[in-house]
């Protein structure tokens, strides 16, 4: 609606402190007792107001003056529950606007602001104790703020209980929660905390009153995302708790947990129940690294870089053991693998069988069980619990055909079925319980056109023939049902669809490239380095970082790495606690 026009020959005139006078005339005539016809009563304070200016103030006292309650015609009114000093403090807020909030009132300001419906008064108190919140009082706070309908509190609250979750699990509040409290933080997808620590928080709080507790941790188990913890700690430490076997509902959710992640048979199978498809929590926040390999001056690295994409930088974490040539890599359970490889030592370079891991955690290298022969450009993969090593360079400069499998649980090497033919770099990939070799060279040194698929439930190869794939030192990355060969002395990108073994054209490289890292972070495949092509059919290193998006089957660069690199590691890897150096 339109306001009246003003005539030209008037004033519209507005006096902006009015407001500002009247509250103090009004609080004037309150300290003088001048017009006052109520007197609010509590504790030994007695305060005496205006009754329209209270019922102004509040929906509370607006219902109990201007309905017909008894307290509408008394001329005292007494409120229980409340301090007299507390009261005095409203009052003073109803007049002046003003309050002081401190330590010492803020929770009984806040539950008479909440009684008698002062929701500024309940916000203003909320904002001094988010501006105090810790790990030590946040799961207080948000029950608090919860019995208060207070959302802005309970939510920051929330949020620090999710984000800080591994210093709120040792303190006292969390073991005085009820059930279903502690299942709806252990079930948020926001929680910062590994599985491990939320298994060690749940069994913490059984343990603080076991007798009445054991019955409902079946309900806490079942928040754990068992497909995201460490085998070893699964298979060791929960599977050994007492939690789990003093109750029959926890063993059980186990039993089905470890038939789902330690078979080799296919999801699926008789007895065996798919874990539900959980996203890693936002402690897993995925990121890319790469590992080791030689910079543009034929030296070898032994840096190890993590891309932040958040922050569009690189950071450097421990460096690897050794000066290895043409090793290879692989990330299981948040930990790096370093296997085999050229060992470069006195000028001298020989055959490797060590094995290294670095723990994302703790950020530190440590040797991990000998490969069963020593090699380098061979191949690894993770599946499982599992590692794969297939084929490369062996001790004689012989191309191998074999295929090693590292149990990480038990720490045990063990030699399977060997591949039908033997290649050297070729594109491999696992999926849907079996590892596909693409491509490659064989030891006549001619492309090798064929797919190679092992099954690892039967220990059993096949072999598929296609002129489809003429790879060398191209690698693969796994995208949904689609295996993707990035180039290799190509500039073509092929999908392999493994669910209906056909191929599918995507969009192609800028140059043609080889010995050039692929992993995929939130479903697109990012490649780096590598050496390329010219035009003028001479090979250069690369310090390329490029992005391809399968839903839009399009190149984007993403800038450089800080140097030229090739014959590296190219993982994708989960955040971790600590902060590394920035480059």
């Amino acid at each position: 609606m339109n306001e009246p026009a003003v005539p030209r020959d008037s004033l519209q005139f507005k006096e902006m402190d009015l407001p500002r006078h009247l509250l103090e005339q009004l609080n004037t005539l309150r300290l003088g007792g001048t017009l006052t016809d109520v007197t609010l009563c509590a504790g030994d304070q007695e305060v005496p107001c205006h009754r329209n200016v209270l019922a102004s103030s509040s929906r509370y006292f607006w219902a109990m003056f201007c309905h017909d309650f008894r307290e509408r015609s008394l001329a005292r009114v007494h409120l229980l529950g409340l301090d007299g000093d507390i009261l005095k403090l409203l009052v003073d807020y109803v007049y002046t606007g003003e309050m002081t909030i401190s330590a010492a009132n803020v929770f009984s300001v806040m539950e008479a602001a909440a009684m008698y419906q002062y929701p500024r008064v309940l916000e203003a108190c909320s904002i001094y104790l988010q501006a105090r919140l810790s790990a030590a009082n946040c799961l207080g706070m948000a029950r608090l703020a919860q019995a208060f309908h207070c959302q802005s509190l309970h939510g920051r609250a929330r949020a620090a209980v999710l984000g800080q979750f591994p210093e709120v699990a040792s303190s006292e509040g969390l073991k005085e929660l009820g059930c279903s409290e502690l299942a709806d933080y252990l079930g948020d997808d926001e929680l910062r905390a590994d599985e491990e620590q939320v298994f060690d928080a749940l069994a913490a709080w059984v343990s603080h009153d076991p007798q009445s507790r054991q019955r409902q941790a079946h309900r806490l188990l079942e928040k754990v995302r068992f497909q995201y913890v460490h085998p070893t700690y699964l298979s060791h430490f929960i599977a050994r708790s007492p939690l789990v076997r003093e109750s029959a509902a926890c063993a059980g959710i186990l039993e089905s947990a470890l038939r789902a992640l330690f078979s080799l048979s296919p999801s699926g199978s008789p007895g065996i129940t798919p874990l539900p498809p959980l996203p890693p929590r936002r402690a897993t926040r995925q990121f890319l690294l790469t590992v080791g390999g030689r910079k543009s001056n034929q030296q070898t690295t032994r840096e190890v870089l993590m891309y932040d994409h958040a922050g569009q930088q690189w950071l450097a974490l421990s460096k690897v053991p050794l000066h290895l040539y043409k090793a290879s890599a692989v990330c299981l359970h948040r930990s790096v693998y370093l296997l085999g490889g050229l060992l470069v030592e006195n000028h001298q370079r020989t055959a490797s069988a060590r094995v290294y891991s670095l723990s994302l955690k703790l950020n530190r290298w440590r040797p991990e069980p000998d490969l069963l022969l020593p090699c380098y450009s061979h191949q690894t993969l993770a599946h499982l619990n599992f590692i794969f090593s297939l084929g490369g360079i062996g001790p004689h400069q012989e191309v191998l055909d074999t295929l090693h499998r590292y149990d990480s649980v038990f720490g045990l090497w063990e030699r399977m079925s060997s591949m039908p033919v033997a290649v050297l770099h070729p594109a491999t990939a696992a999926a849907n319980q079996r590892l596909y070799v693409l491509g490659g060279q064989d030891a006549a040194q001619n492309a090798a056109r064929l797919i190679q698929v092992y099954n690892i439930s039967r220990n059993m190869w096949f072999r598929m023939e296609t002129r489809m794939v003429k790879n060398i030192c191209g690698p693969a990355a796994v995208v949904g049902d689609r295996i993707i060969i990035i180039g290799g002395y190509t500039r073509r990108t092929i999908a392999f669809n493994t669910k209906s073994s056909q191929f599918i054209k995507c969009a192609d490289m800028k140059e043609r490239k080889m010995h050039h890292g692929a992993t995929v972070v939130n479903n697109k495949v990012y490649v780096t380095g590598g050496r390329y092509i010219t035009s003028e059919h001479t090979i250069e290193d690369s310090d390329a970082f490029d992005c391809y998006d399968p839903e839009t089957d399009s190149w984007t660069s993403k800038g450089s790495l800080p140097h030229k690199l090739f014959d590296h590691g190219c993982l994708t890897v989960q955040s971790i606690p600590y902060n590394p150096c920035t480059l």
